[in-house]
């Protein structure tokens, strides 16, 4: 399990280190819509069929990011996170997922061992994740956190719709969002004693 310091640092990957399996993808619009009351459904199905795939490499499958948040506006994109016992060995769980349509796009080693496979239809960002990562602890707190209160939820949804305009590729628009996140952080993680 990690450590409260380990849960509560903001933890970014290495700037000089390069993530991009194939290369940068091409700037693409991010676009914010209402909640779909579908997106739980669309999970539970993605789920089934990760699992039915990876078998027992699957160690934990959780629904994050804004569309597992009910209420909640958001690009129309299904976040997972998948656990397996060692992200490195793409041999176990790579091969797999590319056959039901992923592409392994992101590989941050510097960044909890961190890889994100894309899936086009459904748009889906699949992040892999080592045990006792705290980066999941940390979406699952964030997650819970704006389901429960809905003065963060909107703020961090006026944080997302102000971050939009300023184009480029998702992790800029993300980086705009950032500060928002970091406050809200800091309010789940005083109210579950962890600062």
């Amino acid at each position: 399990m990690p450590s409260r310091h380990e849960i509560t640092r903001h933890h970014d990957p290495d700037p000089d280190e390069n993530p991009w399996v194939n290369g940068p993808p091409p700037p693409v619009p991010v676009e914010i819509v209402a909640y779909n009351p579908g997106w739980p459904a669309r999970y539970r199905r993605l789920a089934e069929t990760i699992r039915a795939a990876l078998g027992p490499v699957v160690l934990d499958l959780e629904h994050v990011g804004s569309t597992s948040v009910p209420g909640l506006a958001a690009k129309d994109v299904i976040d997972i996170d998948l656990t397996v016992g060692d992200p490195r060995d793409e041999s176990t769980y790579v091969p797999a997922l590319e056959r039901l349509g992923y592409r392994l796009t992101v590989r941050e080693p510097s960044w909890h061992q961190h890889r994100c496979l894309n899936l086009g239809d459904p748009r889906v960002n699949l992040h892999v994740f080592g045990p006792d990562c705290p980066e999941v602890i940390r979406h699952r707190i964030f997650r819970d956190w704006l389901r429960a209160h809905p003065a963060d939820r909107q703020k961090y949804e006026n944080a997302k719709r102000a971050a939009v305009p300023g184009g480029g590729h998702v992790m800029d628009y993300n980086a705009r969002k950032q500060p928002v996140i970091r406050e809200i952080y800091d309010c789940a993680f005083r109210a579950a004693g962890l600062l």
